[in-house]
């Protein structure tokens, strides 16, 4: 008994060494599994195996949302996607494999406030950091502040190549607040660099055509747009009603039906209890 303690001492010290942790937790409990169920000896491999790769997985999923600064609970779960039309419901099924990162395609949400944009992005943005890929969600404005910062400090080309990491750039918000020149440099500099290299996803409430009120100079918002455009899904989200004025006029009526209930109960109580 004593041997056979030194022994699995001997070896959770060695797959730890081995930066195999996941195995050297269950070794010994997947071992008394296998005598019990006489499994082979490739068998009970394979299950150490899968244990470490899922213990890896978990861990590396987690190190991708603390890196990628996604807002919590702003997932697919949390989101009603029958209340979309059929159209763009399709568009975001296909848009959950992640395949568009393949080939660099953008993704481009727009609509009026409060119709769920940047819930969706951050819930495709989920989505691809469960199946590895590194991404990063920003507000528009905090990265031009950013990078503005970067180019002060002669560093620009570094912080491109930082975010040129992340397979998808999250941009929330892009011409919620006008720029001024040197934003809109950098802003564009930024698309530039991503242009047919890594995938970005922008929210706006601006449809193309008022793209002009961020980047000013009209050649410069008609190459903008062609770089986000040129390979791109959009989200067209114009039409789609509100889900906060949804909600609003939702509680709206039940207050109103709690009103009328209010009304009617003493009614009803003097009826059913008044003198026969």
């Amino acid at each position: 008994m004593a041997n056979q303690t030194n022994r699995q001492d001997e070896l959770r010290a060695l797959l730890e060494r081995l930066n195999l942790g996941g195995m050297a937790a269950v070794f010994a409990d997947l071992a008394l599994k296998a005598a019990k169920e006489s499994l082979s000896h490739e068998a009970y491999l394979l299950e150490l195996g899968k244990h470490e790769e899922e213990l890896r997985m978990q861990r590396r999923t987690a190190r991708l949302l603390r890196a990628s600064a996604l807002p919590p609970d702003k997932t697919f779960r949390t989101f009603d996607l029958k209340r979309l039309p059929a159209e763009l419901q399709l568009q975001i099924e296909r848009l959950k494999s992640g395949s568009f990162l393949r080939s660099a395609t953008n993704v481009v949400a727009a609509g009026l406030p409060g119709v769920g944009k940047s819930h969706i992005a951050a819930a495709l943005g989920y989505e691809l950091i469960l199946q590895g890929h590194p991404v990063l969600w920003t507000p528009t404005s905090n990265l031009v502040q950013r990078l503005l910062a970067a180019k002060r400090d002669l560093r620009l080309p570094q912080e491109l190549a930082r975010l040129d990491k992340f397979a998808c750039v999250i941009l929330d918000d892009i011409g919620y607040v006008q720029q001024d020149r040197d934003e809109m440099e950098v802003l564009f500099t930024f698309l530039s660099e991503r242009y047919e290299s890594k995938s970005v996803i922008i929210t706006t409430n601006l449809v193309f055509s008022e793209w002009n009120y961020i980047f000013k100079n009209p050649m410069t918002t008609m190459a903008a747009i062609d770089r986000v455009v040129h390979h791109s899904v959009i989200l067209d989200l114009m039409e789609v009603e509100s889900y906060r004025a949804t909600e609003a006029n939702n509680h709206r009526k039940l207050q109103q039906e709690a009103a009328q209930i209010a009304v009617q109960k003493p009614a009803e109580i003097v009826a059913i209890g008044g003198p026969k």
